[in-house]
């Protein structure tokens, strides 16, 4: 049997992922911070539980984020406080950097194997054409630098692992409940569809930005 390990397992698309990877075959080893205390913004945290686990893991995804850390996102740069850009960047950057630092123990050395990260749209600078939500744009930018950058340490010892940054769409969670949006979808479609992009990647995909329906996404 195949198996899986989801971070951040009890958030809404988190959730939705192990649903759907458990219809797929998988054996779901789930963790978050709710659950098995998994903070990933505490390093000794995320070495005592990522340290716990064993694998190998034939998929990893990785669904931790925050959208502005209990507050509203800045529209504009005299909105920006240093605690609320370090809070943001250390739950959307930092922290899967830390859990990163562990995939490679925890795949297989041989045969494919993927490293789905949720990131987002708005973290592509190419992008970019409305401006606002600065911290979180920012966070997102640096996760996608973080993911490609594992993707090449990766790579060089497992030449057919596939690590790629993910954007889920708009979905319908307590993440975008104040947040008005065109086209929203459930935890559940997101996961589907993310689970099949997972599916579809090539060794030649690793490191790339990749939304929902595989289309490359500019950085």
């Amino acid at each position: 049997m195949k198996q899986a390990l989801v971070i951040g397992a009890s958030g809404g698309i988190g959730a939705a992922m192990v649903k759907e990877l458990e219809a797929r075959g998988y054996a779901v080893t789930a963790r978050s911070r709710r659950h098995d205390g998994l903070d990933v913004t505490d390093a000794a945290a995320v070495s005592r539980v990522m340290g716990a686990l064993e694998g190998p893991f034939d998929l990893i995804f990785v669904a931790v984020g925050t959208l502005a850390a209990g507050r509203a996102p800045e529209k504009a740069l005299k909105q920006v406080t240093p605690a609320q850009m370090a809070r943001v960047m250390a739950v959307n950057a930092i922290g899967p950097a830390l859990v990163l630092a562990h995939a490679e123990r925890l795949l297989p050395r041989q045969g494919r194997s993927v490293v789905g990260v949720l990131s987002a749209r708005v973290g592509s600078i190419g992008d970019n054409r409305m401006g606002g939500w600065y911290s979180y744009r920012a966070s997102k930018a640096a996760l996608n630098q973080l993911v490609h950058g594992a993707a090449i340490e990766i790579g060089r010892k497992r030449q057919e692992a596939v690590v790629a940054a993910l954007h889920p769409g708009t979905v319908a969670t307590g993440f975008t409940a104040d947040y008005p949006g065109h086209d929203k979808v459930g935890p559940e479609v997101a996961a589907a569809r993310l689970a099949d992009v997972m599916e579809r990647l090539g060794s030649a995909q690793s490191g790339g930005f990749y939304d929902y329906a595989g289309r490359e996404i500019p950085w």
